[in-house]
């Protein structure tokens, strides 16, 4: 029998090592081909004629008393199709030229590139001189014109529109006549801004909303307005970054019948052990919750409740009773098998609620984000020392990025968990968004065709989609209907990241019941045998109701990161996050939905289907005698100010981990299996300026290799310039680390793989190196945190199938490393 241990902590375990990355400085960019004269004067001239009509606008615009034209001028360019602006030209902070947004849209089949730039008064000659330069002057070090990557680049110049400032997926909200609340980005985060702005808002009678979300070089906020007010603060308002359409919040449940039976309740409630001592909590961001519910009275107490807005009843009087629904799993996982059994039941956390919905109908539509930052901050000031599980299964499917990019309610929901305001971080986890039983006809097809819904597509936050093992065709309540999905499959309700940009996070990570549904062909419906038990929030009714989809799937996942808290009370926010993605598995289900063409393709497939899997408890908790978690927490310092010089790369850790070498070796060609998570908090840096160089959204990357085959100076050779003397020829030498997913795993701020080999090829694959890759915290040095440091964790584990154990020899090195 295989006995089970605790997990095992590695503490100072890391070399810190100069690191300078070995990747090139860049492609150079891909141009098209000009005619220098005739290419160049057009641009000129393009630019002549718009401060023409700039200059004449002005002057019929000075009769305005109260209001003044902006110091400054707001210019739309654009690339040939199917090549790139060169974006980091078209800013000159000196100058106070800046680069505001960047977008793309598929014209006719091909992609065009747009950028929006302010360039301020007086500046009006910054971009003439940039072509009249590139007409008469060669660069002395490649004779090529001075300026080609940028004039080359540019197709066309005009004055912006109201349009220039919306992603395209947003302009279809604007309107002639008809008001909307919309976001609008400011270009820089100052408090003066802000003001600014809303004094200019004021004189144009245009409603502001009081919540705002500062992020680096951001502030948002919302305007009631239509496409002419929009236009008018375009021309007076120096400061407008970019516009969007304000997110309204959507919940999902299943409002099924349910006889009422109360005495359940009173029998259950006299069996249910409370852990008085423990210090975890769920606090579920939701309608509310109806706290007198007999199987969740003694878990929430009326202070463990908040409210966005103080005037609502804390209590869930909403009709759908979402928050009641997400109560009951969250709290004890399976509420049915907790009514047919007759033990005792410990329960080792207690539950908050954060009423972020109103009781009827929806809220105006608002910055959700600072919604929820309030909430969250409330719960941690009434109770500063709790373990929190921060749980939100409430979307926006209606506004979305539908590529994986950041919104404001996203970009929140990473500012919050990374700590960017507070200096706490917190775990939170998201559902990804259902999709609705009208497409239900298009199984696997609507899967991967349904982005992950707003703000789903949060880096630090873990998003959570639906699997399903209810497929019993004796539990179907109508004659003649199936079960939708097979067993372990996808669930028909679950949203993926297919359809977006492949640098975007995974999403969802992973996978939780999310209950299935029933068809005859032609028709599709929820079944209730398929779905989940729980608690109603209107208990003069009933005491039970039926939840499914992401609703459930990420009350599940609360449950677990609760009890992964209530076992490990001391691990970090990251730690958590990364012990459920490690836990995970795919299905054999999931490989055979997915995995079809035996092309590398089909893991990107199965990734942004199904995340990594299912999470397991029992592997997330404990370690094996034939499976072993290493844990390892550390900090490292991504990057350096150096005096004079652009800002660089500072450290990488190399990690030895106390592999037992001659057991491995004595198995020889048995097979064992290495998997490696590494998981931490990015700050966001929002604003859509095309994502890269300094406008990079994180603020610093992660990465992890293994040696491999190679010996220590082989593998920080293949990996680190630093360590490179300078007589010395760059060299990668090869190795047998062969990743089941490579560079597929390098994006978003979770990163986990796995290599399976010989128990004697892994006996010298002890060595892991952690290092950093570019992030606004390097490039934007204006801001001051070129030297942050970033936590990270690291979590590896060694298993095989054999009867051997591995876990004493690895015990005994930690402990004997200890004493020494």
């Amino acid at each position: 029998m295989v006995q089970t241990h605790d997990n095992l902590f590695l503490f100072n375990t890391q070399s810190n090592l100069n690191f300078t990355s070995k990747s090139s400085g860049g492609k150079k960019p891909n141009l098209p081909a000009r005619n220098r004269t005739t290419h160049g004067q057009y641009i000129k001239n393009k630019l002549n004629e718009i401060w023409k009509v700039v200059e004449s606008s002005r002057e019929s615009k000075r009769t305005a008393a109260s209001l003044s034209i902006h110091t400054g001028t707001y210019l739309e360019f654009q690339s040939t199709p199917n090549f790139s602006l060169t974006i980091k030209s078209l800013e000159n902070r000196i100058q106070g030229v800046k680069l505001l947004n960047v977008r793309n849209r598929i014209v006719e089949k091909k992609e065009i590139e747009y950028a929006t730039v302010f360039v301020p008064k007086g500046k009006e000659h910054y971009f003439i001189k940039k072509a009249a330069d590139y007409l008469e002057k060669e660069s002395t070090r490649s004779n090529n014109p001075v300026n080609q990557n940028l004039i080359d680049s540019i197709e066309n110049v005009q004055i912006a529109l109201v349009e220039a400032f919306f992603p395209e997926n947003h302009i279809q909200w604007l309107s002639e006549s008809e008001e909307k609340w919309f976001e609008i980005w400011l270009s820089d985060d100052s408090a003066e801004t802000e003001n600014q702005f809303r004094k200019t808002a004021a004189l144009l009678e245009l409603e502001v909303s009081s919540e705002i979300l500062r992020f680096p070089e951001r502030t948002i906020l919302l305007v009631y307005a239509n496409k002419n007010d929009l236009s008018n603060l375009i021309l007076y308002s120096p400061s407008i970054a970019e516009m969007r359409r304000a997110a309204e919040a959507n919940t999902f449940f299943l409002d099924l019948e349910n006889t009422d039976q109360l005495n359940w309740t009173v029998d259950a409630k006299e069996r249910i052990q409370k852990d008085t001592d423990s210090q975890v909590v769920i606090n579920i961001l939701d309608t509310g919750i109806r706290r007198t519910h007999n199987l969740l009275s003694n878990f929430i107490e009326d202070l463990d409740m908040v409210a966005y807005n103080p005037e609502w009843d804390k209590f869930d009087n909403n009709h759908m009773g979402h928050g009641t629904l997400m109560a009951g799993i969250a709290l004890y996982d399976d509420v049915k098998m907790l009514l047919e059994s007759s033990n005792v039941h410990s329960v080792t956390h207690t539950l908050e609620s954060s009423k972020i919905l109103p009781d009827e109908g929806e809220n105006e539509p608002q910055l959700y984000g600072a919604i929820t930052s309030k909430v969250i901050s409330e719960q941690i000031i009434n109770h500063p020392n709790r373990i929190r599980v921060n749980c939100m299964a409430v979307t926006s499917p209606e506004i979305d990025t539908y590529d994986g990019s950041p919104s404001s309610w996203s970009a929140a929901v990473d500012e919050i968990t990374s700590g960017a305001v507070d200096g706490i971080k917190k775990l939170m986890l998201i559902s990804a968004g259902n999709i609705p039983t009208s497409d239900w006809d298009g199984y696997l097809d609507s899967n991967k065709t349904s982005s992950v819904e707003n703000p789903g597509q949060s880096w630090n936050a873990l998003t959570v989609g639906a699997y399903t093992l209810k497929s019993d065709p004796t539990l179907i309540s109508t004659p003649g209907m199936n079960a939708i999905a097979p067993y372990g499959g996808i669930s028909p309700s679950s949203k993926t990241s297919l359809i977006w940009d492949k640098k975007w996070p995974i999403k969802p990570e992973i996978l939780f019941e999310g209950g299935n549904g029933i068809t005859n062909s032609t028709e599709f419906y929820e079944e209730e045998n398929f779905s989940s038990l729980t608690t109603y929030h209107d208990i003069f009714t009933r005491q039970f109701h039926y939840i499914n989809a992401t609703s459930e799937s990420t009350a599940h996942a609360s449950w677990m990161a609760a009890k992964i808290y209530n076992k490990y009370p001391q691990l970090w926010p990251e730690t958590v996050r990364a012990l459920m993605v490690h836990s995970a598995e795919w299905t054999d289900t999931m490989k055979n939905q997915f995995l079809t063409t035996g092309n590398k393709t089909d893991y990107r497939n199965l990734l942004r289907s199904c995340g990594y899997g299912v999470p397991n408890l029992n592997r997330a908790l404990n370690s094996a005698d034939n499976s072993v978690n290493l844990i390892i927490e550390s900090e490292l310092q991504p990057y350096k100010n150096v005096k004079g010089k652009s800002p660089k790369t500072n450290e990488m850790h190399i990690h030895e981990l106390p592999w037992p070498k001659q057991q491995l070796l004595d198995l020889g060609e048995t097979n064992v299996k290495l998997k490696v998570t590494l998981s931490y908090f990015i700050e966001p840096g929002p604003g859509e300026k095309g994502w890269k160089n300094q406008y990079r959204y994180p603020s610093s990357l992660l990465r992890f290799e293994l040696n491999g085959s190679r010996n220590r100076n082989e593998f920080l050779k293949s990996i680190n310039k630093a360590v490179i003397s300078e007589d010395e020829e760059e060299t990668s030498t090869s190795s047998n680390v062969h990743w089941l997913l490579g560079q597929q795993r390098n994006v978003g701020s979770i990163h986990s793989d796995t290599w399976e080999g010989t128990a004697a090829e892994l006996a010298t694959s002890n060595l892991i190196g952690v290092f950093p890759a570019v992030g606004w915290w390097r490039e934007r040095k204006w801001l001051g945190k070129v030297e942050n440091t970033m936590r990270y964790s690291l979590i590896v584990s060694l298993s095989t199938e054999a009867d051997v154990d591995l876990y004493t020899p690895i015990y005994t090195q930690i402990q004997n490393e200890i004493t020494i």
